[in-house]
């Protein structure tokens, strides 16, 4: 689900390859000038011994996607969608590993939770997004031994506006789906369910088939929060969400608007005001710069746990497994396409 971030770090690449540094720089910072930064990642960021001072190593990004209501404030929030972006040091790839919501972890100060409950404790007494994004990344940290240069987090509403500036994109599920969030109404289209209940109305749920279509914002959305009708659940929405991320990207490459800085500035402006982003030690231009041998099409996808649910003794939580633990230790280390190699099993079966 991560759209603009992608578009932050990936959609100016094909402008500033053919630049001058400081010409770069330039259109990058004139494109990115009004995203909303923040503190995200704390004590969880790197050490200048890991290089958390300059972007010559592997870099480490967290992402992680809250759904706001309008009635919501700040201390209601859980991260959903908790993802680890990991770009070796060559700089030409990029892995995504989603971490299971449900996973059991020690929550610094909290006592032993649910993953996605880190958010919401350290967005209390005020702490709110940045406090939430802290200890989160803290928590991920004692449980992966994982440091972060940077993280963001988004609000799942601003997602809509960036796939429908894209005009959809091309999406394939494995199985179909009926949605538990979206309905038709007769006479009236599509709506939550709420929505459709009030209208007193009759409704039936939105429905995806097996198989590559197109989707436009609120299709996009609607299938990357789909885990009850999915095989194994979340981590066939995890991998949902994977799948949507580089659909995202590759549409932002073929379609022309990476080349474009102003179609760049423009989504970015569609976006709203969901999107916050820190990039620790290291300006934003200088970020996106440093990664502008990544695209769409060199984003591998992982999965946790082999992709199915791994419980503990109660079944209340999940554990992560040895060869998931080994992984990020991998990350850790930059060894991380050698480990996939070695553990294909890690792969996501999604296209």
């Amino acid at each position: 689900m991560w759209a603009r971030l992608l578009l932050i770090f990936g959609a100016v690449l094909m402008v500033v390859s053919g630049a001058s540094i400081v010409g770069a720089k330039t259109v990058i910072n004139q494109a990115t000038k009004d995203i909303k930064t923040g503190s995200l990642i704390g004590d969880a960021g790197k050490s200048s011994a890991e290089g958390g001072d300059d972007l010559k190593g592997p870099i480490d990004l967290l992402l992680l996607g809250v759904d706001v209501r309008a009635d919501w404030d700040a201390s209601r929030v859980l991260a959903d969608t908790i993802i680890v972006l990991h770009i070796p040091a060559t700089h030409d790839a990029a892995y995504l590993i989603s971490i299971p919501r449900d996973t059991k972890v020690d929550i610094p100060g909290h006592g032993i939770g649910k993953i996605n409950s880190a958010f919401f404790h350290g967005a209390q007494n005020g702490g709110g997004w940045e406090g939430g994004a802290q200890l989160m990344a803290k928590t991920i940290k004692g449980l992966t031994g994982v440091s972060f240069d940077g993280a963001a987090i988004i609000n799942f509403g601003g997602f809509r506006s960036i796939v429908n500036a894209l005009d959809g994109i091309k999406v394939c599920p494995t199985q179909p789906i009926t949605s538990a969030h979206m309905m038709r109404v007769e006479g009236e289209g599509v709506m939550t369910l709420a929505k459709a209940r009030e209208t007193g109305k009759p409704y039936q749920p939105v429905s995806y088939k097996k198989g590559c279509q197109k989707m436009n914002g609120w299709q996009a959305l609607d299938f990357s929060r789909q885990r009850y009708d999915m095989a194994n659940s979340d981590y066939g929405r995890q991998q949902n969400q994977q799948q949507v991320i580089k659909a995202i990207a590759k549409k932002a490459t073929e379609s022309g608007v990476v080349s474009n800085p102003m179609k760049v500035q423009a989504l970015l402006k569609a976006a709203g005001e969901s999107l916050v982003l820190d990039t620790g030690n290291i300006a934003i231009e200088d970020f996106v710069y440093g990664l502008r041998g990544v695209g769409g099409g060199e984003m591998t996808m992982l999965r946790t746990n082999g992709g199915s649910f791994n419980g503990d003794e109660t079944g209340d939580f999940e554990l992560l497994d040895e060869t998931t633990m080994g992984m990020f230790q991998a990350v850790k280390s930059d060894t991380l396409a050698e480990y996939v190699y070695n553990n294909p099993s890690v792969l996501s079966d999604r296209k």
